[in-house]
């Protein structure tokens, strides 16, 4: 008997050891040596309903003109944030089931509002435990007059990472992206941060408007460093926020002639290829998720370079940017876009659970017929 349980409980152990060497990445993912525990992706080109997606959340609110600091009110609607995948799951670039660019929409409507409040889209991740990371939005900026494009994470109106596109601007001779860090300074001046050190004006050696591009920011505790297609534009080491957030992705009029102008006299549109995002988590049920799944940091593939982008990502090769959430075993016990499911990885606590449990009923079966 002891012969038999010895061979069968070596043969457990054995079989225990196997499930503990889990999902690939399982402590995290690397940006420039630094390690982040988190990640989320999502894939627009492909999502047909966003409200599938484990990730955001459309917003719908108002704002009267005077908290939005303009003539004119905002009035986010989730009709105006439509979803328009490509029209064959097999292909990454061309047009959307609906016509036009492929990817999310963000729609600020045309002409002047009859209520004073300019329709428009903004969409936000549920997490708000993003604390340090490394963020990275595909966008196509629209070319009409009229509004701010915005790609940027939020804590509160003194702690927000900005990277911003007013159409009105663009020109022939003019591509700029606002980059900018909200700060109690800029909240005293008004919320205008262009005195304060925390605002640059970049001009782009592209159109954002004629195609999409990677558009990128990794904060850390001592700076947030800001990216266009894999080129560092500026960094910024004052103001750097210390609070865990979220990001939001939006696009918005306000009149305000010195900011957004506008509003459009037609629709205008932001499209959103995909959104990906590696960062540390400030929830503690997640930190010891993190804790409990990396048990072996110098193993091979425990830790996974993020790839960068090294042209913008147009066309059906560029365009097919590098998901982990797409492969098969790299984003274990991370949550990940697509209806309430979780990652297919090593799901931690019920696949390890799972098999203690039916050893020691294989055990307790073979105690009873010796």
């Amino acid at each position: 008997m002891f012969t038999v349980l010895s061979s069968l409980f070596g043969f457990s152990v054995t079989f225990l050891s196997s499930q503990l060497v889990r999902a690939d990445c399982e402590c995290g993912y690397t940006v420039n040596s630094t390690l982040y525990t988190d990640l989320i992706e999502t894939d627009f080109l492909h999502l047909a309903n966003i409200t599938n997606d484990t990730d955001w959340q459309p917003q719908n609110y108002t704002v009267t003109p005077e908290l939005a600091r303009g003539p004119y009110g905002k009035n986010a609607s989730i009709s105006n944030v439509v979803a328009n995948p490509l029209k064959s799951p097999y292909d990454w670039a061309g047009d959307g089931v609906n016509g036009g660019d492929a990817g999310l929409q963000l729609l600020v409507r045309g002409g002047l509002p009859q209520d004073g409040l300019i329709p428009m889209a903004e969409v936000a991740t549920a997490r708000t435990d993003m604390l340090y990371g490394s963020f990275r939005a595909g966008m196509k900026v629209t070319g009409t007059p009229g509004t701010c494009g915005a790609f940027f994470w939020y804590f509160n109106d003194t702690q927000e990472i900005d990277m911003e596109f007013l159409s009105a601007e663009f020109n022939s001779t003019s591509q700029p992206v606002n980059l900018v860090l909200q700060s109690p300074e800029s909240e005293e001046a008004g919320f205008n941060a262009a005195n304060t050190g925390t605002f640059q004006v970049h001009q782009l050696n592209f159109t954002p408007s004629q195609g999409f591009h990677e558009y990128r920011f990794d904060w850390s505790p001592n700076a947030v460093d800001f990216y266009a297609d894999g080129v560092l534009l500026d960094t910024m080491t004052s103001a750097v926020p210390t609070a865990p957030g979220h990001i939001t992705l939006s696009h918005w009029s306000n009149g305000d002639p010195n900011w957004s102008a506008g509003p459009p006299t037609e629709d205008a549109i932001l499209t959103v290829e995909y959104l990906k995002g590696y960062f540390n988590s400030s929830d503690a049920a997640r930190q010891q998720d993190w804790s409990k799944r990396c048990i072996s940091p110098s193993a091979v593939n425990a830790t996974c370079p993020v790839p960068e982008i090294t042209q913008a990502p147009n066309g059906n090769a560029s365009a097919h940017t590098f998901f982990f959430s797409l492969q098969a075993n790299d984003t274990g016990n991370q949550t990940v876009s697509g209806s309430s499911k979780k990652s297919k990885g090593i799901a931690l606590d019920s696949t390890l659970t799972g098999v203690v449990v039916s050893t020691v009923m294989l055990l307790s079966m073979i105690w009873g017929l010796v």
